[in-house]
């Protein structure tokens, strides 16, 4: 087999091997391990120069040993040599399973049937097609008796799960990805570091309208339950990516700001909530109720016409009639 291979090819698959194992043994982290480590490298240099090497002795020697024979032996050396294996045991075992009979014997299965002089032989069906039926037979039977019996998930089961799947690993994405979120996704950041570098943003950026204690001055007071385009962590974080109202509000922030710092600092404005300026700003624009709480106001009225509805359902019932 050596003689069948160039040694080239035979100093590329090696080394290519040996590289691949350092590769998937080191720890190299995202950079490649001869990047990583100038020392793997060298010693693929190495090892690559120390391999063309010993191809290199082995034909100095294959050339001298072979200048050393006579012409006789010269010649069984060159032809064992140049032998290309016949995998004789493969054929054989090949012709066993097909089960068909040698030209001499073919007049045993030699049918009736001739056209123009073509006769044609009963010979075995190949093995590979019959074994290849019967494997066939064999799966269809078990999937028979799995979805059609046992009603087994089918594909449209499996993919519900594989949604499912996809969801956690899109949440737990959404984790990592601080960047990706928007006003629909964004949510109040309580980690002491968030809050600090949305301090810190606002203290850079914001207090020459809003003042340090959020009282207001050029801008509004961010410390009342006015807002004037909406509160709570959506309405802020849009406000702030997105900028105020047109030609006389706050610039839109999105251009200098990530999502995630914008969520930081929208997380520490709603810290001003509640806390008295030491010279406030004149409220500005509406009173924001969060959404939970107008859906409570709105139930009120409709318990209390249910229940006016089941006493006069009552009064009726109870009328004597004439």
């Amino acid at each position: 087999m050596r003689n069948l291979i160039p040694s080239w090819i035979r100093v590329l698959v090696i080394f290519f091997l040996l590289f691949g194992g350092i590769e998937y043994f080191m720890d190299s982290g995202d950079r490649p391990a001869f990047m990583a480590e100038p020392m793997v490298m060298l010693f693929l240099l190495l090892v690559l120069l120390i391999l063309i090497a010993i191809e290199g002795i082995v034909a100095a020697l294959e050339r001298i040993l072979l200048n050393s024979l006579t012409p006789a032996q010269k010649e069984a050396y060159l032809a064992k040599k140049n032998k290309v294996p016949e995998f004789k045991w493969v054929k054989e075992t090949y012709k066993k399973l097909l089960g068909s009979k040698p030209i001499e014997e073919e007049a045993e299965i030699i049918l009736d049937h001739n056209y123009d002089g073509i006769k044609e032989l009963d010979n075995n069906l190949p093995p590979w097609w019959i074994y290849s039926f019967y494997i066939s037979i064999f799966f269809a039977v078990i999937y028979m008796v799995k979805y059609h019996v046992f009603n087994g998930e089918n594909q449209y089961d499996e993919l519900a799960v594989e949604y499912v799947e996809a969801d956690k690993a899109y949440q737990e994405y959404l984790k990592t990805a601080k960047d990706l979120v928007d006003y629909k996704t964004v949510v109040v950041l309580t980690e002491p570091s968030d809050i600090n570098a949305g301090k810190a943003i606002f203290t850079k950026n914001c207090v020459a309208c809003h003042l340090v204690d959020g009282g207001g001055s050029i801008g509004p007071n961010l410390t009342d339950k006015h807002w004037i385009l909406g509160g709570g962590i959506s309405n802020v974080f849009k406000t702030i990516s997105e900028g105020g109202r047109s030609g006389k509000g706050m610039e839109a922030w999105k251009k200098q700001l990530k999502p995630s710092q914008i969520a930081q600092v929208a997380s520490y404005v709603l810290h001003f909530q509640g806390t008295t300026p030491a010279v406030p700003k004149a409220p500005e624009g509406e009173i924001w109720v969060p959404e939970v709480l107008e859906e409570e106001v709105d139930e009120t009225p409709k318990v209390e016409e249910n229940i006016n509805v089941k006493d006069s359902i009552q009064v009726l019932t109870e009328t004597p009639t004439n």
